[in-house]
């Protein structure tokens, strides 16, 4: 018997192919195992295939859904599933304009922590702060946000640890920022002269008994959360100092835990300054100025 010419070649490896989970099967499912542990699971989904890809999260979403899942993105999922932070995973982190990177040893920039550039904005409304002092500045999130915002001004970011210190320099470089940046290891205001017009600050703020998500406690440096059994010893070491640092018809603008609101401000009272709260975008008490 003669084969028939009509017969299809061997199809299996297109078979094998076809099967592959794509990028957009990937997602779904992720997603359904990321919402034990997270209130955004289809975003940090997101974010770690992109991460996977090498694309953007905006890539991703326009032409690479149909795509095979990369090998790599599965890896990175357990790790989120064991609650290791997503900007850790994928070592950077957006933050008001820019984008910043980010790892242990820094703490993850908040989007509630644009509430400190907001405030900035109103107060600045007519002019520009031509110094900016950022006290605890991690990776450079609030100078070199600030930086971007005002391309006339310069500043000073101070923090205590080194290897935070490392991210910013880097950070700084990456966003060319850094011939108007400049860092320094230090302990908060000890040995800084001068005044400027605007001194940010996010410093620790939670009460030493309070309990954190595992992704915070276990994985962020204890030294940018914890400040005391009521979350505000940091706070009577700052503002104390701020009069003399403040040039005049400056601000110092500094985050708060929502509950703090009123001890902030009247620490900020009873050392001649005049307190004003600021809310984020959920309405709760977020920053107070003080100028």
């Amino acid at each position: 018997m003669t084969s028939d010419s009509t017969e299809q070649p061997d199809t299996g490896f297109r078979f094998i192919q076809d099967r592959r989970e794509t990028v957009r099967t990937a997602l779904t499912a992720a997603t359904q195992q990321l919402t034990a542990i997270t209130d955004t699971p289809r975003l940090d989904a997101e974010l770690l295939m992109a991460h996977a890809l090498g694309a953007t999260r905006n890539d991703l979403l326009l032409r690479h859904l149909d795509d095979a899942a990369p090998d790599t993105f599965a890896a990175l999922l357990q790790r989120r599933l064991a609650h290791e932070p997503v900007a850790y995973l994928t070592g950077t982190r957006a933050f008001w304009t820019i984008d910043l990177e980010v790892g242990p040893g820094a703490l993850v920039p908040r989007p509630d922590s644009e509430t400190l550039l907001e405030a900035a904005l109103e107060h600045f409304a007519r002019r520009t702060p031509r110094t900016i002092l950022d006290l605890g500045t991690g990776p450079g999130t609030l100078l070199l946000a600030a930086l971007d915002q005002w391309p006339e001004a310069e500043g000073l970011g101070v923090d205590a640890s080194d290897q935070a210190l490392a991210y910013a320099r880097r950070n700084a470089d990456r966003l060319g920022l850094a011939t108007r940046a400049t860092f320094r290891l230090g302990d908060w205001t000890a040995g800084l002269d001068g005044q400027f017009d605007l001194i940010l600050a996010n410093p620790p703020y939670i009460g030493t008994g309070e309990a954190l998500p595992p992704e915070v406690r276990d994985h962020e440096p204890a030294s940018a959360l914890f400040a005391g059994a009521d979350g505000l010893d940091d706070y009577r070491r700052i503002v104390p100092e701020l009069s003399r640092l403040l040039a005049p018809g400056g601000a110092a603008l500094l985050e708060i835990g929502w509950t703090q609101g009123e001890a902030v401000s009247a620490l900020g009272t009873a050392h001649g300054l005049v307190p004003r709260i600021f809310t984020d975008l959920a309405g709760r008490p977020r920053v107070v100025g003080l100028s």
